[in-house]
């Protein structure tokens, strides 16, 4: 993978800085998920802004699992993570897991308590919500707070043995409950959680909290800059304190940017998972989910959302993305690298009465009319073929130029057709065109007596492959903001486009009958198709649009 410099921005310009300033004399980056999902596009561009920081620097990259909760994490998240990182084009220079360092974090906690600055709370966890105050009104002190040192190093050592039930006691912070920000309000710190955990078993009953983990793994691991999007930014002082006052010997830095917004895209993990849970979708990789997993089925390539990710840039200030600017880094990446070839989505036969009975002609047709290097395939015609649907008007308006009667277009690598009958079925309906073909018009020959203004795609009726393609919309239908943390689900599931995938079934032509998945072509006049690697047989090949051949994008 080629690693391009990434653009001027304000965090590598602090790396700049504290290069030539000698407070750092190399860069660490992590990329740090939570395994409680699979990642989406909005996780890619963290990626790849943490992992070229640090390539373009000569620095190093780590990739680590913050497994805090194990009520809500699984090893199919861990495995998922890595495939995408990888897949993406990077490769970290060391895995780490939170949980590799849960004895040293409850070291860590345990000094807070003997230097008085951390607590053992009985307060349920609505009853410390209640008291945390609000943005106008300073918090209430929880009658434990006082508690001697004494009573809750015991005490923390009993929640660590498993002597409570869980939700009985929270380990808190000691900061100060009057503080204009209220992640400084004596956050809880540790909480009971008798649950198996995915690495460390039933070792721990006791988790730390994020805000107090997070910091902790960056500073083990010598981490310089840990950055992080805006979110956190209110969270930056705990962040701070946490570092000082458990004394680690490294002082990682937070950075925050503008999180990746995208319309018509959902970019939380809670409610895709709750797409999948509730059947919205059929999982984390359907070619709909904004997820990498479903990007990379759907067939949107490493390299598209790696230029997509660099070429948005990294900034303070909120923004939303048109995703048409997604499809265009896609559309720019096949539009080289795809081969061209034919499919009928919704087939029309065509019977050419003048073309002999019984007789196979082999046409020849260039894989990739910019590209010679692909070479070209045989196509076989013959005196029935399939064109689409949508190809022939028996009544057309005017400035219509495809097939009608009366009227001759050009079949795409073959000859000129012309109308002169239609066949309807009882209702009416067209069922089948007959035409004739001129053999002097055949491509390729130099025939320059006369043009035409359509030229139509088609598939030879008895060599095609029968094929299934599913065709794509936004999942989501709303463009004007996108669904965020902390909005109502229900305006969320609203938003479901209930036209989001519509399946029918077409022919390819024969020599995609030795495609296989994640093979990616460009479909004449259709747009560009991904094998599905999932529900592609041996007896059944499954195409997903990718993205249609034109964009309004600019």
């Amino acid at each position: 993978m080629e690693n391009k410099p990434s653009s001027s921005n304000f965090i590598k310009n602090i790396v700049i800085q504290d290069l030539e300033s000698g407070k750092h004399k190399e860069i660490i980056t992590r990329f740090p998920p939570e395994p409680n999902g699979y990642l989406h596009i909005g996780h890619a561009k963290s990626i790849v802004l943490n992992f070229d920081l640090a390539d373009e620097f000569k620095g190093t990259t780590n990739l680590r699992f913050d497994d805090t909760n194990p009520l809500k994490e699984d090893t199919e998240y861990v495995e998922s993570i890595k495939e995408d990182v990888k897949w993406l084009g990077f490769d970290w220079d060391a895995l780490y897991f939170a949980s590799d360092y849960f004895e040293e974090m409850y070291q860590r906690a345990v000094l807070l308590i003997k230097k008085g600055k951390a607590y053992v709370c009985d307060l349920t966890a609505d009853e410390i919500r209640e008291t945390r105050g609000t943005l106008k009104h300073p918090g209430k002190e929880s009658p434990y707070r006082n508690r001697s040192v004494e009573e809750n190093v015991d005490l923390f050592e009993k929640m660590k043995n498993g002597q409570f039930v869980d939700g009985q006691k929270v380990l808190r912070a000691k900061i100060d409950m009057t503080s204009p920000n209220m992640n400084m309000r004596d956050p809880v710190l540790y909480r009971i959680a008798h649950t198996t955990h995915h690495n460390t078993g039933d070792q721990w009953c006791i988790y730390p909290m994020y805000d107090y983990a997070h910091p902790l793994e960056d500073a083990i691991e010598d981490v310089t800059h840990s950055i992080c999007t805006l979110e956190f930014e209110d969270h930056r002082p705990l962040y701070n304190w946490v570092v000082e006052e458990c004394e680690m010997p490294s002082q990682p830095q937070q950075i925050e940017f503008a999180r990746l917004n995208i319309t018509n895209t959902v970019m939380s993990k809670r409610f895709l998972k709750q797409l999948v849970d509730e059947g919205v979708v059929n999982s984390w990789d359907d070619p709909r989910m904004p997820t990498i997993a479903g990007l990379r089925r759907r067939g949107y390539t490493a390299n598209a959302i790696r230029n997509f990710c660099r070429e948005i840039g990294v900034a303070k200030a909120h923004s939303v993305v048109d995703s048409q600017m997604l499809e265009h880094f896609i559309r720019e990446d096949l539009n080289e690298n795809a081969p061209r070839t034919m499919a009928v989505l919704r087939p029309l036969k065509i019977v050419i009465t003048n073309y002999p009975e019984g007789q196979v002609e082999m046409l020849e047709a260039e894989n990739h009319p910019g590209d010679e290097s692909m070479g070209t395939r045989q196509i076989p015609f013959s005196r029935e073929i399939y064109i689409e649907q949508e190809d022939f008007m028996e009544n057309p308006p005017k400035k219509y130029f495809r097939l009608f009667p009366g009227n001759e277009v050009r079949l795409k690598h073959a000859y000129f057709i012309k109308c002169h009958d239609v066949v309807k079925d009882a209702d009416g309906n067209v069922v089948e065109i007959h035409c004739t073909y001129d053999p002097e018009t055949k491509s390729g020959t130099g025939f320059t007596g006369r043009k035409v203004k359509g030229t139509l795609h088609w598939v030879n009726a008895q060599e095609a492959i029968a094929a299934e393609f599913r065709l794509y919309e936004p999942l989501i239908l709303d463009s004007e903001k996108q669904v965020e943390e902390g909005q109502e689900e229900k305006s969320f599931l609203d938003k479901i486009n209930p036209q989001s995938i519509e399946v029918i079934q077409g022919f390819v032509e024969p020599n995609m009958q030795k495609a296989k998945g994640q093979d990616k072509f460009q479909l004449f006049r259709h747009g560009y198709f991904n094998v599905d690697p999932k529900d592609t047989t041996a007896e059944k090949l499954v195409f997903n649009q990718i993205v249609s051949l034109k964009s309004s994008f600019k």
